[in-house]
């Protein structure tokens, strides 16, 4: 779309860095979404021992529970962003003298295939 000036009415910034892959993504909203509902359930837990209510005893208990779990979530997102990377991340390039090498032994079959066959 053109503004008349010459300058377009999009303009992408390049990212800073590249987008995280699917499944760490996965892995980051729902470590993300854990800890928050773990950080509400401790501020539950704060006010009603505060106030002294029979809410205070469960809401501790289970912020204790919670947290064992966010901290399952957040160990869950670094094991998946390892896994990713080394089934996915790593790029394998031969040197070039392993590439020398290889054409070479590709020469000496075709050779031997050539005088073989005559």
């Amino acid at each position: 779309m053109d503004i008349g000036r010459g300058d377009t009415l999009w303009q992408e910034d390049p990212s800073p860095r590249p987008r995280m892959p699917d499944p760490v993504r996965a892995a980051a909203v729902r470590a993300v979404i854990i800890v928050a509902v773990t950080l509400v359930q401790a501020m539950v837990a704060f006010l009603s021992t505060l106030a002294g209510t029979w809410l205070a005893f469960p809401a501790v208990l289970s912020t204790v529970a919670s947290t064992i779990v966010a901290t399952w979530g957040v160990l869950d997102v670094w094991v998946t962003r390892q896994v990713w990377i080394q089934r996915n991340g790593v790029e394998s390039r031969p040197s070039s003298t392993a590439r020398a090498l290889r054409r070479e032994r590709r020469r000496a079959r075709r050779q031997e295939r050539r005088s073989a066959a005559a």
